[in-house]
């Protein structure tokens, strides 16, 4: 899946949208997806100028559009039916290790269990086969506009 139609599943744009390419997806069970982190990303300016670490909660972010992306596909829907995907919550939340400009996470996610209007997953990001962080992740289904 490429940049175009990520953005038929996902209201985000720049600077904002997380994910730059779907590898695997699979309908209600998993995806694989990409965010290639470049030092051109404005965030950079402030965190850290000296040591540029790519923010955990953005890795989260980026699990999370993941997420949504795989239940929006899944469920045969796009934002443009009325709705979005929003982070509800996240729990047992860790990470191993920091992101730098240059690094490729590969997103992986995987359903739990998805319903009409909410959807529970567990997320693995990495880095060259490494595990950066891990949570769950609940998404909330609900009307926009």
């Amino acid at each position: 899946m490429d940049i175009k139609e990520i953005q038929k599943y996902l209201p985000h744009r720049y600077p904002f949208l997380m994910v730059d390419r779907v590898t695997e997806f699979e309908s209600h069970k998993r995806i694989v997806a990409i965010k290639n982190v470049s030092i051109n990303e404005p965030l950079f300016l402030g965190h850290f100028p000296v040591q540029p670490v790519f923010p955990g909660v953005l890795i989260v972010e980026a699990l999370a559009q993941a997420a949504g992306i795989l239940a929006f596909k899944s469920l045969d829907r796009t934002p443009e039916d009325g709705s979005a995907y929003y982070l509800a919550g996240t729990d047992k939340t860790k990470f191993r290790r920091a992101v730098f400009p240059g690094d490729q996470l590969k997103l992986e996610v995987e359903i739990v269990r998805l319903r009409n209007q909410w959807m529970k997953a567990v997320g693995r990001a990495t880095v060259d086969g490494e595990l950066v962080c891990s949570t769950t992740l609940t998404c909330a289904e609900q009307e926009v506009g």
